[in-house]
C-alpha cells in the first residue's frame, strides 16, 4: 500500500512538468504576475514543510547532532547541484544565463527528480501524512520552476511540443528515483533518517537562496507586497497541514 502512495504521488509530481501547456494561453504580462506570487507562495512552503514537518519529525527520532549535520550536508550537496550542473531556479524568460544550454537544463532537472523522488519515498515510510505534506511541498516548489525550464527550453529552439515532451521525460525520473528509495529503504537501515533532514536543507537551500532572492527584485511595493503575503501565505499552508495532518 506504501508503495501505491509513493508512487501515485511522484506520478502526480511528474505531471506537474506538462503546466506549460496552461503558458499557451495566457498573456505574458499575467503570467509573469501569477508566476511571480507562485515564487512566494513556493518559498514559504518549502520553509515550512522544512521547520514544521521534516526536522520536527527527524528529531523525534534521531540526536540533533545527526540530524542537523545532515540539514547542513543537504544545504552543501544542493549548493554543489546549483554550482556544477548550473541548476538554476530562473523566474525570468530569457535572462537566465545559466540555463542557455537547454540539454544541460534537462541533465541538471532529471537529477533533481530523481532526488524527489527518494525524498518522497523515505517521507512515505515514515508515515502517509508526511509523505502527503513533502509531496505537496514538491509539486508547489515544481511549478514555478517547471514554467520557467519550459520557456528555457522554448527559447533555447525547441518547439513548444518537444519542450513538453523532454520535461516530462526529465520528470519521469521521480518515479525511478521513489523506487530506488523503497528498495534501498528495504535493505538500509535508517536510510530515511539521513535523507529526511538532507532534504530539509535542500529545501530551505532552495527557498533562501533561489526563491527568496527573485521576490526581492521587485521594485514595486505593491508586487512587493502581495509576494510578502503569498509566502506567509505558503508557511501558514504548510502549519494548517501539521495540524489536519498530524505525522
Amino acid at each position: 500500500m506504501v508503495l501505491f502512495w509513493i508512487l501515485t504521488s511522484t506520478f502526480l509530481v511528474s505531471l506537474v512538468s506538462l503546466v506549460g501547456i496552461f503558458t499557451l494561453t495566457i498573456k505574458g504580462n499575467l503570467l509573469q504576475k501569477l508566476l511571480f506570487c507562485l515564487v512566494g507562495f513556493s518559498a514559504g512552503a518549502l520553509i515550512g514543510s522544512a521547520f514544521l514537518h521534516i526536522l520536527p519529525e527527524s528529531l523525534e527520532h534521531n540526536p540533533s547532532s545527526a540530524v542537523f549535520s545532515c540539514l547542513i550536508l543537504g544545504i552543501v550537496i544542493f549548493f554543489i547541484m546549483e554550482r556544477v550542473l548550473h541548476w538554476r531556479h530562473c523566474h525570468e524568460e530569457g535572462n537566465c544565463k545559466t540555463h542557455a544550454f537547454t540539454y544541460l537544463t534537462l541533465v541538471g532537472d532529471g537529477c533533481h527528480n530523481f532526488i524527489d523522488g527518494l525524498v518522497i519515498a523515505a517521507s512515505f515510510m515514515v508515515s502517509l501524512p508526511l509523505g502527503a505534506t513533502t509531496t505537496l511541498a514538491v509539486i508547489l516548489h515544481e511549478i514555478p520552476q517547471e514554467l520557467s525550464d519550459f520557456a528555457i527550453l522554448v527559447y533555447g529552439g525547441f518547439s513548444k511540443q518537444k519542450a513538453l515532451l523532454c520535461n516530462f521525460a526529465s520528470a519521469l525520473l521521480a518515479v525511478a528515483g521513489a523506487l530506488c528509495g523503497y528498495f534501498i529503504n528495504q535493505h538500509i537501515r535508517g536510510f530515511q533518517d539521513f535523507i529526511l533532514p538532507l532534504t530539509a536543507g535542500g529545501f530551505i537551500y532552495i527557498a533562501t537562496s533561489d526563491l527568496i532572492p527573485e521576490l526581492h527584485k521587485e521594485r514595486s511595493l505593491k508586487r512587493s507586497m502581495a509576494a510578502f503575503i503569498a509566502f506567509l501565505s505558503g508557511i501558514m499552508f504548510m502549519a494548517l497541514a501539521k495540524k489536519f495532518l498530524p505525522v
